[in-house]
């Protein structure tokens, strides 16, 4: 396991279980407790774990309370990783509806690399990374931008998607829910997504794992309005992730392709 991944597991761990002690995560993830004391070290640098006696307690505010740039270093390796499995899925000369959200921002960037391609983004942060890339012809939605979230939302936002027609639909996701279906914290963000929903032949859902179990205030849509779900690999982890693999079987069942990363 990279030192990349490593953290992310480690945060996981902090995270789930509110606090935990170096001698847990040594043992959890294989290393020793001095290693572990480093890690925890350079994620208390981040701000998002604080060090106690023993071990380490989780300081994360809750994902529809934190901003775009607080969720930004969240488990970076594993979006990269997603980032990577997503753009895999696109086809060259493909029409692309991306949307807002810090694990596209990198999907944005192995995108760059899968021209020719025509990208649509509904972040201001995804333009940034596609903005002069060669092979791509960038379009940027129109609308308000969400403080804080960096989202292009708001009547014309979907008044603009309405007009266009999509290949494939990369939708972010604040939850996925075995009986829910798909929702988002925001109300905003939740009537965008629906809208590019229906302008797009597929749609590729993407998520860390914690999404996955997550039931938010504003639903999107059932879970087999979705042709693919791109997660990572601790989805399959109840340890880490107890509503991941009741989830994953949920999915399946509704006839999405599942992708772990």
């Amino acid at each position: 396991m990279g030192v990349a991944d490593r953290l992310d597991l480690t945060l996981r761990l902090v995270q789930g279980s509110g606090r935990v002690s170096v001698s847990e995560l040594s043992l959890r993830l294989g290393v020793s407790e001095m290693t572990v004391r480093r890690d925890l070290d350079a994620l208390e640098r981040q701000g998002l774990v604080r060090r106690v006696h023993g071990g380490a307690v989780a300081t994360r505010t809750r994902e529809e309370q934190a901003g775009f740039t607080a969720r930004e270093p969240w488990q970076a390796a594993t979006k990269d990783r997603i980032g990577a499995a997503v753009a895999a899925l696109v086809e060259p000369g493909s029409r692309v509806l991306l949307d807002a959200g810090t694990t596209t921002v990198h999907v944005a960037e192995h995108l760059a690399a899968r021209g020719p391609l025509t990208v649509a983004v509904l972040s201001v942060q995804a333009a940034v990374v596609l903005a002069d890339r060669p092979g791509i012809e960038l379009l940027v939605v129109g609308g308000r931008s969400r403080p804080g979230e960096r989202s292009l939302v708001g009547p014309l936002t979907q008044r603009t998607l309405e007009a266009l027609a999509f290949d494939c639909f990369v939708m972010s996701i604040g939850g996925v829910h075995a009986e829910h279906g798909w929702s988002e914290f925001s109300l905003d963000d939740a009537a965008v997504k629906q809208a590019g929903l229906a302008r797009a032949a597929r749609t590729v859902a993407v998520a860390d794992a914690t999404k996955l179990g997550v039931r938010a205030f504003s639903r999107v849509a059932p879970l087999d309005a979705v042709d693919r779900f791109v997660t990572d690999r601790a989805a399959e982890d109840s340890a880490t992730h107890p509503g991941g693999p009741r989830t994953l079987d949920a999915l399946r069942e509704a006839g999405v392709e599942t992708v772990l990363a």
